[in-house]
C-alpha cells in the first residue's frame, strides 16, 4: 500500500519540503510513497516583495514544477488537523469539505499579520502581509489621483518601524509620486515605539536607516504608537492627530492558527517547538517548516526567524527528514549559523549586514544590487526540470 507524505502550504517552507522529500525518495528509488501539497493555490507568493509596486508580478506558478517532480497538488484550504486519526479536513475549490489522510505530515502554513484589537484598524488600515492585501493597497494608492489635493491625500502613515515597516515606508515616496506627480509634496511617517530611528534593527544598521530616511523625506514619530485609525487618519498614544488617507499596519506576525491544533509547546508567536530534525516535539509523525517552526539555528541560542532566509532551508530539512523517517534512514539535522539581512531603503539603495549584530557590509547601490538579486532570483523556485529542481532541494546546500 502506498504511503503518503502530506505537506500543508505552498509557501517557501511547503514548496521546499515537497521538493526535498521527493529528492530523497528519488535517491532511494522509492515509488511507493506519494508526496502531496495541500494549499489554496499552486503558486509561490513572493511575500518579501509585497511592499513593492506592481505586486501582481510577485507570484511564481508551481503547477509545472510539481508535475515535473511528481508532487501531487491538492487545491484547498486546511481547516482541521486530526492528529489521532492522521487526517486533514480541508475546504476544496468548490467550497466543499474534503479529507486527506497521511502517514507523515509537514505543517508549513506560514504566518499572518498580528493585527491588534484597536479602534478602526480592521476597517481602515492597509497592510502588505498577504497578496490580496498588498493588491488592495496598490488599488487604493492609484485611486488617490482621483481625489482633491490635500495634506491627508498626500500622507502615508506606517505603523511599526521594523523590517517590513521600513521597507514599505522608504519605497512609498516613489510610489506616491508615481501616482500624484513627480513634483507632489508627499509625507511618509513611521510611527514607532523605539527610542531612535531604526532602533529595532540594531545600532550598526540604524545609521543607514536614518540617512536613507532623511534623504527620502521619511519622518519618524518615535516613542509613540497608533491608538486608533479612521478614514481620515490616526490618533497617536500621546493624543496627537495625523491626517492621512493611507495607514499601513506592519507590527509583527504570528504563526498560522493551525499550529494550535497540534499538541505541543509553542513560542509566543505560536510556532511549534521542533527538534533538530524539525519533528514537532512530542509528535511521532508531524514536522514543521517555515514560520510554523520554532527551530534552533545554531548552538549559541539563536532561532530561525520568520523570514524566507530561514524558511527555505527549514523546508529543505523538513522534507528530507520526513521522507527519511519513512525510509528508516538518518535525518539531516538543521543548522543555519550564518545570518544576514538585506534591507531595501527605496531610492537611497539598500543595506546588507552579516551576523546577529547586523554588521554593515554593503550600502546604497552595492546593497541595492544584492537586494535585487535576492528578490528577483535567489528566492524564486527552480525551473520545472526534475533533475535541476531535485538537486536544488539538497538540505546540505549552504545558504545564509
Amino acid at each position: 500500500m502506498q504511503q503518503h507524505i502530506l505537506i500543508l502550504g505552498a509557501g517557501f517552507g511547503g514548496l521546499w519540503s515537497a521538493l526535498s522529500a521527493t529528492r530523497l525518495l528519488d535517491i532511494h528509488g522509492r515509488t511507493d510513497v506519494a508526496v502531496s501539497v495541500l494549499a489554496p493555490q499552486a503558486e509561490l507568493r513572493i511575500r518579501p516583495r509585497f511592499y513593492e509596486a506592481d505586486v501582481a508580478r510577485t507570484v511564481a506558478p508551481l503547477g509545472a514544477l510539481f508535475d515535473a517532480v511528481g508532487v501531487r497538488f491538492i487545491e484547498g484550504a486546511a481547516q482541521r488537523i486530526d492528529v489521532a486519526g492522521k487526517r486533514v479536513e480541508y475546504r476544496d475549490a468548490q467550497g466543499n469539505t474534503a479529507v486527506s489522510h497521511y502517514d507523515k505530515l509537514v505543517l508549513a502554513t506560514g504566518s499572518v499579520l498580528a493585527r491588534p484589537d484597536l479602534a478602526g484598524v480592521a476597517e481602515h488600515a492597509f497592510d502588505v502581509d498577504q497578496l490580496e492585501e498588498a493588491l488592495r493597497l496598490e488599488t487604493h494608492l492609484k485611486s488617490l489621483a482621483q481625489r482633491p489635493a490635500s495634506a491627508a491625500r498626500n500622507t502615508v502613515v506606517v505603523a511599526g518601524g521594523g523590517f517590513t515597516g521600513i521597507e514599505t515606508a522608504t519605497e512609498m515616496p516613489a510610489r506616491l509620486r508615481a501616482v500624484l506627480g513627480e513634483d507632489a509634496e508627499v509625507n511618509v511617517i513611521i510611527v514607532d515605539r523605539g527610542e531612535a530611528i531604526g532602533a529595532s534593527m540594531g545600532n550598526e544598521i540604524a545609521g543607514s536607516i536614518a540617512e536613507a530616511s532623511a534623504e527620502l523625506g521619511v519622518q519618524w514619530r518615535l516613542k509613540s504608537s497608533v491608538e486608533a485609525v479612521d478614514a481620515e487618519g490616526v490618533t497617536l498614544s500621546d493624543g496627537q492627530r495625523i491626517e492621512a488617507s493611507t495607514v499601513i499596519w506592519t507590527t509583527g506576525v504570528r504563526a498560522s492558527d493551525l499550529t494550535a491544533q497540534i499538541p505541543g509547546e509553542r513560542d509566543r508567536q505560536g510556532r511549534l517547538h521542533v527538534d533538530g530534525a524539525l519533528k514537532v516535539v512530542g509528535q511521532a509523525d508531524i514536522y514543521a517548516a517555515g514560520d510554523t517552526a520554532y527551530a534552533a539555528s545554531d548552538d549559541l541560542g539563536n532561532h530561525a526567524l520568520m523570514t524566507c532566509q530561514h524558511a527555505i532551508p527549514l523546508g529543505r530539512h523538513a522534507g528530507n527528514n520526513v521522507a527519511a523517517d519513512l525510509l528508516g534512514v538518518a535525518p539531516v539535522i538543521y543548522s543555519q549559523p550564518k545570518y544576514v539581512t538585506c534591507l531595501d531603503l527605496g531610492a537611497w539603495g539598500a543595506v546588507f549586514t552579516e551576523g546577529w549584530g547586523r554588521e554593515v557590509k554593503l550600502v546604497k547601490e552595492e546593497g541595492k544590487q544584492l537586494k535585487t538579486q535576492i528578490n528577483t532570483v535567489w528566492i524564486y523556485p527552480p525551473v520545472a526540470e526534475r533533475a535541476v529542481a531535485l538537486a536544488a532541494a539538497d538540505p546540505l546546500i549552504p545558504i545564509a
